[in-house]
C-alpha cells in the first residue's frame, strides 16, 4: 500500500497536465485557422489586397489582447474549469454559423457605398477591418481567454507561475504555428471555406465540453 498509494495522484496530475496541454494547443490552432481562413473569406468581397491582411491580423491581435485580459480576470474571480464551456461552446457555435450570417454583414458593408463610384481610400482600408471585427473578433476573444485561464488553474504554487505561464503560452504558440501551415497548405487545398469554419467551430465546442 505504501508503494502504490503515491502513484495514483501523480498519474492523475500527469493526465490532467497532458489534457490541458492538448486543449491549449488546439485553442492556439483554432485561433490561427480563423485568422488565415478568415482573410481568405474576407478577400472574396474586399479583394485580396494588403489592407485585408492588415485588418485581419490587427483584429486577431486585438482579440488576443482582450481575451488574455478576460481569461485572467475570470480565472482569478471564479477558478472553475467548467466556466470555459460557457465561453468556448458559444464561440464554437458562432464559428460554425459564419457561412450563414457573415455574407449578410459583409454585403451591408460593401453595398452601403454608392454604385458606380470609386470607394474612397479610407474606406478601402477600414471596411475589411469592420468586417473582420463583426465576424471574427468575438470567437477569437473567447479562444484567447483559454491560455491565461489554464495558466491560473495549473499554477497551484506561486513559485511556479512563471514556468507554468511560459509553458502554456509556448504550447499555445506551437498550436498557432501548426494552424498557420495546416490551414495554408492543407485545408484550403482540400476543403471549402464553409467546411473549414464548421470544423473549427466543432473543435472549439469540443474544447469547451472537455473543460466541462
Amino acid at each position: 500500500k505504501t508503494l502504490t498509494a503515491p502513484r495514483r495522484p501523480v498519474s492523475l496530475r500527469l493526465m490532467r497536465a497532458l489534457m490541458a496541454a492538448v486543449i491549449v494547443f488546439l485553442g492556439g490552432f483554432a485561433i490561427m485557422v480563423l485568422e488565415i481562413i478568415g482573410a481568405r473569406f474576407l478577400a472574396k468581397d474586399f479583394g485580396s489586397s494588403f489592407y485585408v491582411w492588415v485588418s485581419q491580423i490587427g483584429v486577431v491581435l486585438a482579440a488576443l489582447a482582450v481575451g488574455y485580459f478576460l481569461g485572467g480576470w475570470l480565472a482569478d474571480r471564479f477558478q472553475r474549469f467548467s466556466l470555459l464551456a460557457w465561453l468556448l461552446v458559444p464561440a464554437g457555435a458562432l464559428t460554425m454559423l459564419v457561412p450563414v450570417f457573415a455574407p449578410r454583414l459583409i454585403d451591408a458593408i460593401v453595398l452601403r457605398h454608392p454604385a458606380g463610384r470609386a470607394i474612397p481610400l479610407l474606406w478601402q482600408k477600414l471596411d475589411p477591418a469592420i468586417g473582420s471585427c463583426l465576424v471574427f473578433l468575438l470567437p477569437c476573444v473567447m479562444l484567447a481567454a483559454l491560455s491565461p485561464f489554464m495558466t491560473r488553474m495549473m499554477s497551484r504554487q506561486l513559485g511556479h507561475v512563471g514556468r507554468t505561464s511560459g509553458l502554456v503560452f509556448a504550447i499555445s504558440t506551437a498550436g498557432s504555428i501548426a494552424g498557420v501551415f495546416i490551414s495554408g497548405y492543407v485545408l484550403i487545398d482540400h476543403m471549402k471555406l464553409s467546411s473549414i469554419f464548421r470544423m473549427t467551430g466543432a473543435l472549439t465546442i469540443g474544447l469547451g465540453l472537455a473543460r466541462w
